[in-house]
């Protein structure tokens, strides 16, 4: 099946919207082989009025099952978010329309420009004259065709009088300083917690460990993010801390998803064991997450213009929900099982205490998804792209009130909630376990 310029360029733009993280503008080398797309998606940046794209392409071959493909009809182009509306409209007007002849682009330059072969090169800087978030295209309207060449793409704007190169988004450049924060932040809050447990010795349970690992970890990824994105913009490149960045990405996220599983069961502090259906959600949910992180992986180290970019957007999506709706049922299994118990062993106020604890947690994890999943997302579209880090913040944000609140809830004390045993208090929660409030 022929994809059509207009379905491809809308393919990519949703992609790119709704990726989990934007893609960093670092310096990059890339190989085209055999490709026949009709629209390449390099870049996605916010420039400032310093801003500088440098393209080089080399290799340069197009092969047809036709004629000798017209050079003219490929070629590099920038489109900004205001002129896109114009140019989908152009194709949809004429599916036959090349979009380098569009007056709403501004084109870089095509193969004609190239140097004779057998080098078929090209190398310019390009200034951008007017401060926007500008996409870097590849167009190729020459029919039956496919394009093999290699590319180096740099873009970046030029800080302290054009002295110095930040190769980060103009709305992600505070994005250093903002993970070595929040880095900060866990690294105290993991200290406050250590200090907890170790003055509540007798109600440290394994779970409690398992959130220290978790705070650990959110650290150690934090600042490997900050390290990450400070060389991204200083050289462009990350010099490696891409790599620990998505290892501690990797554990962080599964022990987060794991001790949500796990205190939505009530083990070690509850019950010392999972039941079966309880160990199934982990089988679940563990590979699940290794997916969405191998998909992480493709989606953040290689970028739109890789054949399989959209699909691997797809499947982190669709792995993403899933994880968050398995997680929901333990949680449910637990306020179900306690309402069940509090028929038939006499303790209602005890019941009454962890019933209302767990229906508070569910509120918890359903307004900590939503927000990050649907609210971040929303802020990512809406925002102007000089505005970007605001998201990230509001994330950071949440994912810090969530932790703390997640922390406070079930933290080792010496005397909780648990153990209700007021007699007055006692005949309150029964009356209260009457009621179908707890019913989810």
């Amino acid at each position: 099946m022929t994809i059509t310029p207009l379905i491809s360029l809308l393919l990519l733009l949703i992609a790119a919207a709704l990726l989990p993280s934007p893609s960093l503008a670092e310096v990059k080398t890339l190989k085209i082989v055999n490709d026949a797309r009709p629209m390449i998606l390099f870049e996605k940046f916010g420039f400032t009025h310093t801003g500088i794209v440098t393209i080089t392409v080399s290799a340069v071959f197009v092969s047809s099952t036709l004629s000798q493909p017209d050079p003219s009809r490929l070629g590099f182009f920038l489109l900004s978010e205001e002129s896109l509306i114009q140019v989908l409209l152009e194709l949809q007007q004429n599916p036959n329309f090349c979009v380098v002849d569009s007056h709403y682009i501004n084109l870089l330059f095509t193969f004609r420009d190239l140097s004779p072969p057998p080098h078929s090169s090209f190398n310019k800087s390009y200034p951008v004259s007017f401060p926007n978030e500008y996409s870097l295209f590849f167009a190729n309207c020459a029919p039956e065709s496919q394009v093999n060449m290699d590319v180096r793409t740099e873009v970046y704007n030029l800080d302290n009088g054009g002295s110095t190169k930040d190769y980060l988004s103009a709305g992600l450049t505070q994005l250093p300083s903002l993970y070595s924060f929040f880095s900060i932040v866990y690294i105290a809050f993991l200290g406050f917690w250590c200090l907890n447990c170790v003055r509540n010795k007798r109600s440290v349970h394994r779970i409690h460990l398992l959130m220290g690992g978790l705070l650990v970890m959110k650290a150690l990824n934090l600042i490997c993010a900050a390290e990450d994105k400070h060389y991204v913009k200083v050289t462009g490149t990350p010099h490696g801390w891409d790599v620990l960045f998505y290892i501690f990405q990797f554990i962080r996220v599964v022990l987060l998803f794991t001790v949500i599983v796990l205190i939505g069961t009530g083990w070690s502090f509850l019950k010392p064991f999972l039941q079966e259906k309880e160990k199934k959600v982990l089988m679940i949910v563990i590979p699940l997450q290794v997916l969405a992180n191998l998909a992480s992986v493709v989606i953040g180290e290689t970028g739109p213009f890789i054949k399989d970019w959209v699909t691997w957007n797809q499947v982190f999506l669709l792995v993403d929900i899933i994880c968050c709706c398995a997680i929901i049922f333990p949680i449910v299994w637990s306020i179900r099982s306690l309402r069940e118990t509090s028929k038939t062993d006499g303790k209602a106020a005890r019941n009454l205490a962890k019933l209302t604890l767990f229906r508070q947690f569910y509120i918890v994890v359903i307004a900590y998804l939503y927000f990050t999943r649907i609210v971040v997302f929303a802020l990512r579209t809406i925002a102007a792209y000089k505005y970007q880090w605001v998201s990230f913040a509001a994330e950071e944000v949440a994912s810090l009130a969530f932790y703390m609140v997640m922390f406070y809830m079930f933290r080792p004390v010496e005397r909780n909630e648990y153990f209700v045993l007021d007699d007055e208090e006692e005949e309150a929660a029964e009356m209260a376990l009457r009621d179908e409030e707890f019913e989810l």
